[in-house]
């Protein structure tokens, strides 16, 4: 796997709840490419809890909404926004777990309509949580002009993330 380059990393003003390292309240996830899919090692902290030990269901879904968005900027190299978005929650994640997987990938597009497949699997490897997003893609002017983007690329090396 490929360390993704988070883009926006230095740009002043940056807090993305999902992706932004330094948001003190956010998710702080980091990406990597895996041939065609995208995947994330998250680490639950219990400040992210619903019921007790459990993984809230919000922050499931901010999880999964977050790497289908990575999807769309790794593999399209452009930016959009979340159209649809539909959760199943199969199982339980707990906050115990010392973390959890997320995998993504593009099922479909049709112009700048793209269907991403994502699923969360807990420390076991079991899959918890599935969800199928609908992105409406922007156009590379868009993507510059609005969103600063530019580019995404991954680290030259090689890496297996610790888990």
């Amino acid at each position: 796997m490929k360390k993704i380059i988070n883009p926006w990393k230095d740009l002043e003003g940056y807090n993305c709840f999902g992706c932004a390292p330094n948001n003190e309240a956010g998710v702080k996830m980091e990406f990597y490419e895996d041939g065609d899919e995208v995947v994330s090692i998250w680490k639950p902290r219990p400040e992210y809890q619903g019921w007790v030990k459990t993984l809230h269901g919000g922050i499931q879904s901010v999880l999964l909404d977050e790497i289908c968005g990575w999807v769309i900027i790794r593999k399209l190299q452009t930016t959009g926004v979340t159209s649809k978005m539909e959760t199943r929650f199969r199982k339980s994640v707990s906050t115990t777990d010392s973390h959890v997987v997320l995998r993504a990938s593009i099922r479909e597009q049709k112009r700048n309509i793209v269907i991403i497949d994502a699923k969360l699997y807990n420390e076991a490897g079991e899959v918890c949580t599935e969800s199928v997003c609908t992105y409406f893609t922007f156009s590379q002017e868009k993507s510059e002009k609005e969103m600063f983007f530019h580019h995404c690329d991954v680290e030259q090396e090689e890496i297996l993330p610790l888990i």
